[in-house]
């Protein structure tokens, strides 16, 4: 006679499996330089975007983006700060991007962005 598993049991299972199959995944960490564009594993809460305009003496961007839920905003062109300047090297005009931005003090800043496509 075979006897249930204990639902405790089952889930602790699930639980395992997913954590070994998350473990097995590649993450990606390239250190930029002059040359190349910082590249870092997209995370679920990264925007979609596209770069209209870059500032680099104000260190400010203006991206056309989708929903940022982190920060309950709609889709809409606006500007942002980056939080270093070095993040507007490998940018151009017309680049799709990634990224995540945050509120402080009011002021929106990109904390962490990666070029998805860029125009050649």
């Amino acid at each position: 006679m075979k006897l249930p598993t204990p639902k405790y049991l089952t889930l602790l299972g699930q639980l395992t499996s997913t954590i070994l199959l998350a473990a097995s995944l590649p993450t990606v960490t390239i250190a930029a330089t002059s040359d190349t564009p910082a590249v870092v594993a997209p995370t679920a809460d990264m925007t979609d975007g596209e770069i209209r305009k870059i500032d680099k003496e104000a260190m400010k961007l203006t991206i056309k983006h989708g929903e940022i839920k982190s920060l309950d905003m709609p889709p809409m062109t606006m500007v942002f700060r980056v939080k270093d300047a070095a993040m507007l090297e490998p940018l151009k005009l017309g680049d799709k991007i990634k990224f995540k931005a945050v509120s402080d003090k009011g002021i929106l800043i990109v904390t962490e962005l990666q070029v998805v496509k860029t125009l050649q």
